[in-house]
């Protein structure tokens, strides 16, 4: 190994063991966001992307895995593949993130824990699908209710709702949407999302969900962690700028 990739590694908050957090869903997602602000100093290179971990529950996220179905609550369909533009939405704060509501996409289910589901078989609705469900993982108390009503069936599924509860990070910095883009099948897509932290720091991470019994839900490894981890970027060139906050 050459002194520069040791050095890289030093750096680099993702070949630490203690920031490879295998706990349920979105709640590691947002820790290793919130390790990547305060760990990678203002100015330094842009994070690398890693690589998407094996796993049977991101085979499960094919076309012919997908259970087909209307909504679960009644929600349009569509036929669009694509979404260009930045909806104009109403925002709620969930968590500490505000969140997209709208009507006819979403959520059309908020339970008594609070967990925002049934999103609109559009691309608008996984992506306000994502962006809620990255919203409630900023409550560690609600990562056992995400597992089982927002996680896509599979190993990942039961093993995040096995997971012990992941403790909230100590610090105080916030964040919020910044920016998305959406990649689309019926099926299946994988979206996008930039944040921004209250610091000015920006990361990208990829959310991939899948059209499962009426609604999309989260595809995670078999341990239950992420499939990609987020990494730091230099700014929103790339993605569709829409915010809340």
């Amino acid at each position: 190994m050459s002194q520069s990739t040791e050095s890289t590694n030093e750096t680099n908050p993702f070949t630490k063991p203690g920031y490879i957090i295998a706990a349920a869903l979105v709640v590691a997602l947002i820790a290793a966001t919130i390790v990547i602000f305060l760990v990678i100093p203002d100015g330094s290179e842009e994070g690398t992307p890693q690589p998407a971990q094996t796993s049977t529950s991101a085979a499960a996220a094919t076309p012919t895995a997908a259970a087909a179905g209307k909504s679960i609550c009644g929600l349009p369909d569509t036929a669009a593949t694509a979404l260009g533009s930045a909806p104009e939405t109403k925002w709620e704060l969930v968590g500490t993130m505000a969140a997209p509501t709208d009507p006819k996409i979403g959520p059309g289910k908020v339970d008594a824990q609070g967990i925002r589901s049934c999103f609109a078989h559009s691309p608008a609705g996984a992506l306000y699908a994502a962006v809620n469900l990255w919203a409630l993982g900023s409550d560690p108390s609600k990562e056992r209710a995400i597992a089982d009503k927002l996680a896509a069936k599979g190993p990942g599924r039961e093993a995040g709702m096995k997971a012990p509860q992941t403790q909230a990070p100590s610090t105080a910095t916030k964040i919020q949407i910044a920016g998305f883009n959406v990649s689309y099948t019926a099926d299946q897509a994988v979206v996008e999302l930039a944040f921004k932290a209250d610091n000015g720091a920006l990361a990208s991470v990829r959310t991939t969900l899948l059209w499962q019994d009426g609604d999309w839900k989260g595809v995670v490894a078999d341990s239950g962690a992420p499939l990609e981890q987020p990494r730091q970027v230099r700014d929103l060139s790339g993605v569709i700028p829409w915010s809340g906050a």
